[in-house]
């Protein structure tokens, strides 16, 4: 135990906490992606230990993704993502024009030689939050300057979202919720945050009107105001969701598994309740605002703008996720189409989702060293003075 002990000490830097919700996380996706592709398994003649093991594998490559991120000093991550962000425009354009439909929509690009579906708008949104905290952070001595300071955030926060939104609505909108509150907590005027809700809706009336699934969206959104007969898929999680009970009928044991649409990605907290019960539902929820708590505490104990900003966008983003994909299950919103992180079965969501919380932990990291060097300092002062 105490090797164990040493070993985490050494390899496991950052928040304790958030590296305990990231395993826990782990585990629920292994049981119960496990048991929600039965079914797929037997429609393609395979074997469900097949897509246990690529699952598995995937999300090892988040976790391998997560641990080098959070090696790397946050610091760096500012350079990196104005590249990203360059780089996002012509992928999500790209997408826009020649994106593979895969699960009834085209949010994918096909990557050469090594033939695997790739997703832009998780690169992009990655790179939006991480820049948009950076430049928050180097302008807070002249943040009501609208010409140098907000122009340039609008900008990257209208094209990014906008884009995004032609093919991928419901990630554009959390998207640009993210913005809004990275902004609020960097100290943006109220008055300059009605220009970009302004911006926002001008990109989601374009996405609408021109997007790839506008007509779908709007269908959607419309028939849940409006409350009309439930979707196949909100019908059957809500089933799912009342036949779980209190403690669920077991692992491995869900019917709706063989009836949802995608319930290993889009609807996996349905099967989590179904098989786990109301205990697992409320487990899982916890899991994620212990995240969120954990992520938020940088704003306030980080020495740099910067690394608060970005602790406090990309774990928000992340929950933010997280709730609407439980919402939709247990009826609180229409269909998005949206993963839960780091339990729906995924590839490019895995990744960049193992890459977010891998920079919230070199944030978090970055405090802990920090802490450390102070108490050095201190240490070291009253011995002087001794």
């Amino acid at each position: 135990m105490n090797r164990i002990k040493a070993w985490a000490d050494e390899h496991l830097k950052g928040d304790p906490v958030i590296w305990v919700v990231v395993f826990a996380l782990s585990l629920v996706s292994i049981l119960v992606v496990y048991s929600a592709t039965g079914t797929l398994a037997f429609k393609r003649m395979s074997h469900p230990e097949t897509y246990l093991f690529k699952h598995t594998v995937l999300l090892g490559v988040g976790l391998v993704a997560m641990w080098f991120a959070h090696k790397v000093d946050y610091r760096y991550y500012s350079k990196l993502s104005r590249l990203a962000l360059w780089v996002s425009v012509p992928l999500l354009l790209y997408t826009f024009t020649n994106g593979v439909s895969l699960n009834d929509a085209s949010r994918w690009i096909m990557v050469p030689v090594i033939n695997t579906s790739f997703q832009p708008s998780d690169l992009a949104s990655l790179a939006l939050i991480t820049s948009l905290a950076s430049m928050l952070s180097k302008r807070q001595q002249n943040i009501a300057d609208f010409k140098e300071s907000l122009i340039p955030m609008l900008i990257w926060c209208g094209v990014i979202c906008g884009l995004i939104a032609l093919t991928n609505l419901s990630s554009a909108i959390l998207l640009f919720l993210t913005c809004m509150l990275i902004m609020f907590i960097g100290r943006v005027p109220v008055k300059y945050l009605a220009m970009l809700v302004f911006v926002g809706a001008l990109a989601g009336v374009t996405a609408l009107k021109f997007g790839v699934r506008g007509d779908t969206a709007k269908n959607r959104i419309e028939n849940f105001i409006q409350g009309k007969e439930l979707p196949f898929q909100a019908k059957h999680a809500r089933i799912a969701v009342a036949t779980g009970g209190i403690i669920g009928k077991g692992p491995g044991q869900s019917q709706q598994r063989n009836i949802l649409p995608h319930p290993y990605s889009d609807f996996v907290y349905a099967i989590i309740i179904e098989e786990y019960g109301l205990i697992g539902g409320v487990v899982v929820l916890v899991l994620y605002l212990v995240l969120l708590s954990r992520g938020m505490k940088a704003v306030y104990k980080s020495e740099r703008a910067f690394g608060g900003l970005l602790s406090a966008g990309l774990s928000f983003a992340l929950v933010l996720q997280a709730m609407v994909n439980m919402g939709v299950v247990v009826g609180l919103g229409p269909i998005t189409g949206l993963p839960l992180p780091m339990v729906s079965m995924g590839g490019t969501s895995l990744l960049f989702t193992g890459l977010s919380i891998g920079i919230i932990l070199s944030v978090s990291r970055g405090e802990v060293d920090q802490s450390w060097s102070s108490s050095g300092k201190e240490i070291k002062n009253i011995a002087k003075a001794a």
